[in-house]
């Protein structure tokens, strides 16, 4: 365990556990310290041993996000396969490059993207104190690649575009220039031409505002590779003009995790990539029941996990009779292959009017309003859909400084007025993209959010839905009932 705090939490289970011979402190000292335990190891070295690419490395549990977590067995032939395929796919990642470790190792992604293949590369790794320290420890480890979720350049972004707006003048203008100016110069090179004046304007944009930005995230970052949940258009535009292209991928734990990968030399804005090496990908329509040239995603491959834990019949369920493995996740595959992700099969519900409503893609929408941290949208079998709402309380409590409102969360969340702001700010947000009956017709406004402490998020900052309509769900039938 981490430290101390955790160890006197689960000291006891020693004596519960037949297996458990004992618990190591990481942080602590004494007996049954990490450091302890080093110095008992140099004393007594193991012989070292050479696994097989089918023996067991790893037993990771699923986040549980729509049902109970399993345990996924993956094998040392598993992980490599990925560790491979991604450092094939990212060639500008060597021996001298270094990463900060953003996300947990204990999640698939951070433990195979990060911890094995900088290790196999022989990179650093620097481990995040907390999320309140990001930039002083960007500063410190000056990383030249990044494993994160979208949400943490999302925040990035939305930081960005506050901190102008609230400056205003001059600053504002140059930013916007430099911004259009980037965009401009893609959309051009994109069809074989270019403009002086054009890349004249970024050039100084560049210097004087976007290498800010990039020195900002440590100076030396070459790109990102983003998981966990699909990528904003609007913001991986952003972050590849001003010099940090954000790679969006797709897997699942089972797959350990990589099924597909943006390379850096070959990527698709909004798409999660093409298979990784010796992986492949099938689009099972019939399991949709309409013809709409999408389906649940299959894969076929050497990162296909070897079961789960003791669960032979869940592990049965979701084994094709071929070796697929169906990941309940719904996409669709473009004429060169890439894939798209378009919902979770798990996740999708029927309003009462026997329309489908997907609200991952909703809810990534909501959560780009200035005002909102993080949201939930729901309506399974309701005649309309509603949405539990987050508010961004630093964003917030500038509003309400100028409006001479109390900034308490608590008082902010019932103020009409704010709730009308966000609402609406909402709504505009999805005109236009999504259709009237997808939009939430009603909102909850909770002042505590969404956290890994209070058990609504997952490590990967996804919703545990379960667990939240579980928590409020008081508060939203009486949305229905009102």
């Amino acid at each position: 365990v981490s430290n101390p705090e955790i160890y006197e939490k689960v000291k006891d289970f020693a004596g519960l556990i037949p297996s458990l011979e004992r618990i190591v402190t990481i942080n602590g000292k004494g007996e049954d310290s990490m450091e302890e335990m080093e110095k008992r190891g140099e004393k007594n070295p193991i012989p070292a041993t050479h696994p097989d690419p089918d023996d067991i490395a790893v037993l990771i549990y699923t986040s549980g996000t729509t049902g109970e977590p399993k345990g996924v067995l993956l094998s040392h032939g598993n992980l490599t396969c990925n560790s491979r395929a991604g450092l094939n796919m990212y060639p500008e990642i060597t021996e001298g490059g270094a990463s900060l470790s953003i996300l947990p190792w204990a999640h698939s992604l951070g433990q195979t993207a990060e911890f094995y293949s900088m290790i196999s590369i022989g990179g650093a790794i620097g481990i995040m104190e907390r999320v309140e320290t990001i930039a002083e420890d960007l500063a410190l480890v000056r990383p030249t690649w990044l494993i994160a979720v979208p949400r943490v350049f999302n925040k990035i972004y939305d930081g960005l575009w506050a901190r102008v707006n609230e400056r205003g003048g001059l600053a504002k203008k140059l930013f916007v220039m430099g911004v259009e100016s980037a965009r401009k110069k893609r959309e051009l090179a994109e069809m074989g031409r270019s403009c002086f004046f054009t890349n004249l304007k970024v050039t100084v944009a560049d210097r004087i505002v976007f290498k800010k930005i990039r020195d900002r995230l440590g100076g030396r970052l070459m790109g990102s590779l983003t998981g966990g949940a699909a990528m904003n258009v609007e913001v991986a535009r952003f972050f590849l003009d001003i010099g940090i292209p954000l790679y969006n991928c797709y897997g699942l734990t089972e797959t350990s995790p990589a099924v597909s990968m943006n390379a850096s030399f070959d990527y698709r804005l909004g798409s999660v990539g093409r298979a990784i090496e010796d992986v492949r990908i099938s689009i099972d329509s019939s399991v949709v029941g309409e013809d709409s040239g999408d389906g649940e995603i299959v894969v076929y491959g050497p990162n296909v996990m070897k079961g789960y834990h003791n669960k032979p019949e869940e592990t049965a369920k979701v084994m094709t009779a071929d070796g697929g493995f169906r990941t309940g996740d719904r996409g669709r595959l473009d004429e060169d292959g890439f894939l798209y992700l378009t919902g979770r099969i798990k996740e999708q519900y029927k309003l009462e009017n026997g329309k489908f409503v997907f609200p991952a893609g909703l809810e990534e929408e909501i959560r780009l309003v200035s005002f909102v941290e993080n949201a939930m949208v729901y309506g399974d079998g309701k005649p309309y859909n509603v949405c539990l709402v987050a508010p961004d309380f630093e964003v917030l409590g500038k509003y309400a400084k100028g409006h001479n409102l109390s900034a308490d969360p608590g008082e902010l969340v019932k103020n009409k007025d704010v709730q009308n702001l966000i609402g609406n700010a909402i709504t505009d947000a999805l005109k236009g993209q999504y259709g009237n009956y997808e939009i939430p017709q009603k909102f909850i406004f909770i002042s505590e959010g969404f956290t890994t402490e209070n058990g609504f998020l997952t490590q990967t900052m996804k919703l545990k839905r379960r667990t939240i309509i579980e928590h409020y769900g008081d508060r939203i039938e009486g949305l229905y009932n009102n």
